[in-house]
């Protein structure tokens, strides 16, 4: 069996990694979140979950129950896809919150709650407000991604989230650049392809 390579997280935004969850990083289309093995890999990837908690559930979950959530997390994820989709490019507006009903659904099944711990430093301990969440069962595992589409949608300026310009590139970002001027997923992979495109193009005009 063929590895996958690891996940792809250049969008400058975990709302936006999410919907990178399936790209074409090579020649090959991949979804990172094609079973539930894959989704806990990814959020392992991603340091969504804790190592600890994502070992419990797997240990606790029943037959083909982490392959189901791992459905919902693809539905959710195309979901807010054609919401980002519809409104990048152009500042969100308020009329968008009627949109987004199934994330603030999910949201609400979140069970947070704020402890008091101590926290280590250099120069002596000293105690901190931390939230910490039950994870009562597989499901719970959507709900660190809910959180980071939720700050997306709030913190982020939709008009600055831009589609790669590579060639039948799907990734998405954010572009927090200083004048906006970010084309590509990566310079690396999609930027240096259209480098070499554009040579190859004008050695051709040379002939």
């Amino acid at each position: 069996m063929q590895r996958r390579p690891p996940a792809v997280f250049i969008a400058d935004s975990l709302g936006l990694d999410f919907l990178n969850s399936v790209a074409t990083p090579l020649d090959t289309p991949v979804d990172w979140l094609d079973s539930g093995d894959g989704f806990l890999t990814w959020l392992a990837q991603a340091r969504l979950v804790p190592a600890n908690i994502l070992d419990e559930l797997k240990a606790r979950a029943m037959p083909g129950e982490l392959d189901k959530v791992a459905d919902q997390a693809r539905a959710l994820r195309e979901w807010f896809r054609k919401f980002v989709t519809k409104h990048m490019g152009q500042p969100l507006p308020p009329k968008a919150l009627q949109e987004l009903g199934p994330l603030n659904e999910l949201l609400q099944r979140d069970e947070t709650f704020s402890q008091i711990s101590r926290h280590r430093e250099h120069d002596g301990d000293r105690f901190e407000l931390c939230a910490v969440r039950r994870w009562r069962s597989p499901e719970s595992l959507l709900l660190p991604i809910a959180d980071a589409l939720a700050k997306f949608v709030c913190d982020e300026d939709f008009a600055r989230v831009k589609a790669c310009e590579g060639h039948h590139c799907t990734l998405v970002f954010a572009d927090h650049t200083r004048v906006g001027g970010r084309r590509w997923c990566s310079m690396a992979i999609c930027g240096n392809r259209a480098k070499q495109a554009a040579h190859r193009k004008r050695l051709a005009n040379r002939r």
